[in-house]
């Protein structure tokens, strides 16, 4: 069973919205077997849309759209599916009343509003509970296409309470299983040449595939079939022939690394603090992103400015003078700080040259060098890959969680 996605509107082209429904919808798709074929984003133009649609329909058994379902004059969805499957739009008294509904006293119905109530007459019309712009069903041999709002959180309602549970009831498809890991210490073409001979032993219904990212690379393992047991007994034996593979180097869990960090925490009743100065905020902000992280973060110190290191680090001028901020020295001292400061167990610190400029002959752009402290114990890491300002800062934050990890 096969789907294809289409985005419809300028913005999306522009880069002035980006589309996360897309992601949303592939992922949701996976869950039940039906495998994503192709994501098209189209302006607001009739012809394009049209076209869009009419090779979509040639490939896949369902076809998924959203955006230009408002009411202003630049949504055109609805009169260019009525002429593609050549109908009309009639007035729905239903979505009228949904419509009433929505908008309550806040908003007055105009014309505008109320022109939301016309859809398409040969089509399965389903109301959204959350907005005003309704979803449109369409069937032509044998293959779906169903049109919908093109807003984040009204697309995951429909989706979640109509469509998805319609695809589930009417549709068998294969079942689809992944297992993802996180790799260390390897680049994507070494970690390929390691793997070289283990992949290609892979039984056919089971694809590798990689994800690298700045400091490690993901691996994904898909087995696809009809058997639920057979697909995860797969799994299962070829993750004992990776760990045996790669050893240490492999992470036998797929969540992010802050994700990590905090589920290690916890079992252990660690706290943790935080000392940055080049990476500015970034690590404590991923940190944040996990729901309940202060039960085991206590906070960070963003020390951008050697005073700021000395005042509230502890970091002594004199090593600032003779090794510069710059220096295994000073993370060492930004750490041992933090966990002062903030009484942690544990602490994370970076200090380098994120860039563009600031480099030297003896520090260039890109050195940056990392602390990860627990205890009495104190490792560090000099990073030294340029890769420009906003890359070289996720990879020290990654590098500085993967120190972590495993010092705990």
């Amino acid at each position: 069973m096969f789907a294809e996605i289409i985005t419809i509107g300028d913005e999306l082209l522009i880069g002035q919205v980006v589309d996360t429904n897309s992601a949303w919808i592939g992922c949701e798709l996976n869950n039940i077997g039906i495998e994503v074929l192709r994501i098209t984003s189209v302006r607001d133009r009739g012809n394009e849309i049209i076209e869009s649609i009419d090779n979509a329909m040639k490939r896949a058994d369902i076809v998924l759209m959203t955006g230009g379902l408002g009411p202003t004059k630049d949504d055109i969805t609805k009169q260019v599916l009525c002429d593609y499957f050549q109908t009309k739009l009639v007035f729905d008294d239903s979505v009228y009343k949904n419509i009433k509904r929505i908008l309550g006293n806040r908003v007055p119905m105009n014309k505008l509003n109320k022109s939301q109530a016309m859809v398409p007459e040969n089509c399965i019309v389903i109301n959204n509970r959350v907005g005003t712009a309704s979803v449109s069903w369409f069937e032509r041999n044998g293959k779906i296409l169903v049109s919908m709002p093109g807003v984040p959180q009204e697309m995951k309602t429909v989706m979640g309470e109509e469509i998805l549970p319609r695809f589930k009831t009417r549709f068998i498809a294969d079942i689809i299983l992944h297992k993802t890991f996180l790799v260390k210490n390897y680049s994507e073409s070494v970690l390929a040449e390691t793997l070289e001979q283990w992949e290609e032993s892979l039984p056919e219904f089971v694809k590798l595939a990689y994800l690298p990212s700045l400091g490690i690379v993901r691996l994904r393992l898909t087995a696809r079939g009809h058997c639920q047991t057979t697909l995860q007994k797969e799994l299962d034996e070829q993750s004992l022939a990776l760990n045996k593979i790669l050893k240490e180097n492999l992470i036998n869990d797929d969540a992010s690394l802050e994700e990590q960090i905090g589920k290690k925490l916890r079992s252990l009743n660690l706290t943790l603090s935080i000392a940055e100065s080049c990476t500015g905020g970034n690590a404590s902000a991923r940190i944040t992103t996990i729901p309940g992280c202060s039960e085991y973060f206590k906070g960070a110190i963003i020390a951008y400015h050697n005073n700021i290191k000395i005042a509230l680090l502890d970091v002594p001028k004199a090593v600032l003078d003779v090794y510069g901020a710059v220096s295994e020295e000073t993370v060492i001292a930004m750490a041992k700080g933090a966990m002062k400061r903030l009484n942690t167990d544990c602490s994370i610190s970076i200090s380098g040259i994120a860039g563009p400029d600031g480099g030297t002959e003896t520090k260039p752009v890109g050195t940056i060098w990392i602390a990860s402290a627990y205890k009495n114990e104190i490792r560090t890491m000099k990073q030294e890959i340029n890769r420009g300002r906003g890359m070289n800062i996720e990879r020290a934050v990654n590098n500085a969680f993967l120190s972590l990890l495993e010092m705990l």
